[in-house]
């Protein structure tokens, strides 16, 4: 009988309490022995839901315990640099909730991290939007059926209007959620899956409510972070991409990407692949072979690969860091007016060796 993998939860966040808990809980010999979240009270009653045994006062504590072999990580972007850190070293598996770190520098300490460790098993929670769809796009793009790739453009828009009166919700504060814009660093995990990395942004973003109510202490607080953006990106396959983002769409709600190529264009939306061919005006449905369709596994994966019988391909250390570096490229070149290359990001790294 293999060996029970025991898991502690800090930060039992929507998603954390919607997928991570249900899932691990569902697995034959994993058990959840503990949860810590940012008050005591909401803590408890995470554990009386899905009858978690210990409540602990502090993610320290949490992760100094020697009753786990595993932390899950749901907290904001604040703490996941930190909490990854303790958790390697005190010899703990690791799976982090997405967007990885505050900035770039924190992902690259966390991979590096992870590498001084490669027993342990590091994984960040993916983009969920393509799941079903990578393996279809990724077949009809190297099978040449778009020809060559020339633009590609990602509408994520809320459809909502402008919240004027309403509290700073922790993605707009930046001391929470350090230097990610609403989904831009998810949905450029998924278009890396597709084509590969940008070389160069070109970004502008705008707040239009600048300052907002502490929803803790009630007081006024800067707002940062977008909540409307625009980005402009070189691909290494040679297309443009055009990334727009916003929480000010009222009455237009999109989620979707297009692979504009010399031969077809290739539309993603609401989880379903379409396709318009040279010879056509019209969109055509996509059906995803059996073997092709992907689906939400993350808890699995995680828990076969401290088991020894998968490794981890959604989303990896690596992978987090491309995206932390995107995303840092675009606050860049928002705060500098100016476009920004990924090489040039990455340049002082070489320079000293890190």
């Amino acid at each position: 009988m293999k060996e029970p993998i025991r898991v502690g939860i800090v930060g039992a966040g929507a998603n954390t309490r919607a997928r991570h808990i249900p899932g691990l809980q569902n697995i034959a010999g994993v058990e959840i022995v503990g949860v810590a979240n940012r008050r005591r009270e909401s803590a408890e009653r995470v554990a009386r839901e899905f009858g978690i045994c210990t409540v602990y006062d502090s993610w320290q504590e949490l992760v100094a315990a020697e009753n786990s072999d595993a932390v899950v990580i749901g907290t904001w972007p604040y703490l996941h640099c930190p909490v990854t850190l303790a958790s390697l070293s005190a010899g703990k598996h690791v799976m982090c909730e997405a967007r990885m770190a505050m900035n770039a520098m924190e992902a690259r300490i966390m991979l590096a991290a992870a590498r001084q460790h490669p027993e342990l098993v590091t994984q960040i929670v993916p983009s969920p939007f393509t799941l079903g769809v990578d393996k279809t796009v990724k077949r009809i793009v190297a099978e040449g059926r778009l020809g060559r790739i020339l633009s590609v453009e990602v509408r994520a828009t809320s459809g909502t209007f402008l919240d004027v009166d309403g509290p700073m919700h922790w993605r707009q504060d930046r001391e929470l959620s350090g230097l990610n814009v609403m989904s831009l660093g998810i949905w450029y995990e998924a278009l890396m899956r597709w084509i590969g990395e940008a070389t160069r942004v070109q970004a502008h973003g705008k707040v239009f409510v600048e300052t907002r109510r502490d929803p803790d202490t009630g007081e006024p607080k800067a707002a940062k972070i977008p909540e409307h953006l625009v980005v402009t990106a070189e691909m290494a396959c040679g297309a443009l991409a055009t990334f727009m983002l916003s929480q000010v769409t009222g009455g237009v709600e999109a989620n979707e990407a297009f692979l504009f190529g010399t031969e077809a264009t290739l539309r993603f939306s609401e989880g379903a692949l379409s396709e318009c061919g040279r010879n056509s005006k019209t969109f055509s449905q996509i059906s995803i072979p059996p073997e092709e369709a992907g689906d939400w596994r993350v808890e699995e994966e995680f828990i076969n690969a401290i088991r020894g019988t998968e490794r981890i391909t959604h989303t990896t250390f690596e992978d987090g860091v491309k995206y932390m570096e995107f995303t840092e490229a675009v606050a860049q070149s928002m705060a500098e007016e100016r476009s920004v290359s990924l090489a040039d990001l990455r340049a002082p790294l070489k320079r000293t060796g890190t």
